[in-house]
């Protein structure tokens, strides 16, 4: 049995884009704005999906910021990240997955 829908290709990276080594093996995280992390999910819709993006810190779990976008362009993957850049500084370490959104050559202003 299996669900009857597009599933999204979530896990395809640019071949030319650079792959970033994993910085949280073995690191314990004890206090906020030490890492964050941001990652997609995808709603379905009728017709497609929607992409949520969300910047989290790692230790309290809160949501620093979020965006909704209908498209695959790292524009809101930016956005976020600038927006959490702009309300609560820097982070010690920014995880995420090695998605096109995440390490193309497009990088948010810090």
């Amino acid at each position: 049995m299996a669900a009857v829908y597009q599933r999204p290709k979530a896990t395809v990276r640019h071949p030319r884009h650079r792959v970033w080594p994993h910085l949280l093996r073995g690191l314990v995280v004890d206090r906020p704005d030490q890492v964050r992390r941001a990652d997609i999910t995808y709603i379905p819709m009728r017709r497609g999906f929607l992409h949520l993006v969300a910047v989290l810190d790692r230790f309290s779990r809160r949501v620093l910021a979020w965006r909704l976008s209908n498209t695959m362009e790292a524009d809101c993957c930016i956005e976020a990240l600038q927006e959490a850049m702009a309300r609560f500084g820097r982070p010690g370490i920014l995880n995420t997955d090695q998605g096109s959104q995440f390490t193309g050559h497009a990088s948010p202003k810090c």
